[in-house]
């Protein structure tokens, strides 16, 4: 990536925080982030299994309806996330709420993570709407949304401006408008005709073990030139490095850096043969359309994380919006496996899934 490419990517990614849809871990330069580390409170509910056909990953797109964002991954898993006031900055109580497809499909609520007591307990989850206790349920929670207009939560309050156009959109979205089990766009017809979660796909996902020994000067050298490298004087430019189970190694170089994001090169190593990674969707600032001008496909603030590669592209300092990725290596490219976005620059940490794919060796 060019320097004046990369001193963009911020300004494209600001832009792209405007309140517009969007289309649709971690190197030392960025915190671990919490976009794609979903709870076990809101993890999607499993979708069934299809077989490995090579699938090109299409991630859904983000839709903001006032105070609320939301989207669906392909599994139908839908979340709409909460956003604090346009324009502002600073801290402020945010929910993302997460419906599973199928006519069986439950709510589930998160409020990131939470408020703890001077004894450091989490308070328990309850949620009140325009003063009127709901307890801890998220399906009675989202029933009341609909209708409400001040939202509260542990830690605050949150508006529910736009929240029953996001809770109709995911209605739409999983095919359960008109039906008895639709939130607001209620119907006579019998769960039945909602449908089921669909297939995931599987990526056969090769076991990566890390490599710890020092590459050559050379190999070192040819990364740079084919990745027309420019990266800051004094910063950390050792690759972060992968062994696979046939010889070769996968390098994440440090390539170019901006602002709070560092950009890696992917290249694969096969003896003296140096080669750009071939990978199946677009990755770190390529999601965000920013142009790498290389051959050489790249992620952000990237790094190996057992068997996966992981990319975290930052909207802005504050890691409140941007692109969270995780890629598995099939022994020819790297295969999406796991994305979460947000586009709005809007105080809430919590990406939404987006894609979902399952790894098997």
């Amino acid at each position: 990536m060019t320097r004046a490419a990369l001193l963009a990517v911020p300004a494209l990614m600001l832009a792209a925080c405007s309140g517009q849809p969007q289309a649709g871990n971690t190197a030392a330069a960025a915190p671990t982030p919490r976009p794609i580390a979903t709870s076990s409170a809101t993890a999607p509910a499993p979708a069934a299994v299809a077989a490995d056909g090579n699938v090109i990953p299409s991630p859904g797109a983000l839709k903001t309806f006032g105070d609320w964002t939301v989207g669906c991954d392909n599994g139908l898993s839908c979340t709409m996330a909460s956003l604090l006031p346009d324009g502002g900055v600073g801290e402020g109580a945010t929910l993302n709420l997460t419906r599973a497809a199928g006519s069986t499909g439950r709510y589930a609520a998160d409020v990131g993570e939470g408020v703890t007591d001077a004894r450091g307990k989490t308070a328990a989850m309850r949620f009140a709407i325009d003063g009127r206790d709901l307890g801890g349920n998220a399906d009675a929670l989202a029933a009341a949304m609909a209708n409400g207009h001040l939202l509260t939560v542990p830690g605050g309050t949150i508006s529910l401006k736009g929240a029953s156009a996001a809770l109709r959109y995911i209605d739409a979205m999983q095919k359960r408008a008109g039906t008895v089990t639709a939130t607001v766009a209620k119907g006579a017809a019998g769960g039945a005709s909602v449908p089921l979660a669909p297939a995931l796909p599987v990526v056969a996902a090769q076991r990566l073990t890390p490599h710890t020994a020092q590459l050559p000067a050379g190999v070192i050298a040819t990364m740079n030139r084919i990745g027309q490298c420019q990266l800051t004087e004094g910063m950390d430019a050792a690759p972060s490095v992968a062994a696979t189970p046939d010889g070769k190694l996968l390098a994440v170089l440090p390539c170019s850096a901006g602002a709070y994001n560092v950009i890696g090169a992917l290249f694969v190593i096969d003896g003296d043969t140096v080669r750009p990674a071939p990978i199946d969707a677009p990755s770190g600032f390529e999601e965000t359309g920013a142009d790498s001008q290389t051959p050489v496909h790249s992620v952000v603030n990237g790094d190996f994380d057992g068997n996966v590669l992981t990319s975290y592209a930052k909207g802005r300092g504050l890691g409140d919006c941007g692109s969270s990725q995780r890629f598995a290596w099939d022994g020819r490219r790297y295969r999406l496996v796991e994305q979460a976005d947000m586009g709005e620059c809007r105080g809430n940490p919590d990406f939404i899934t987006t894609w979902r794919a399952m790894m098997r060796p």
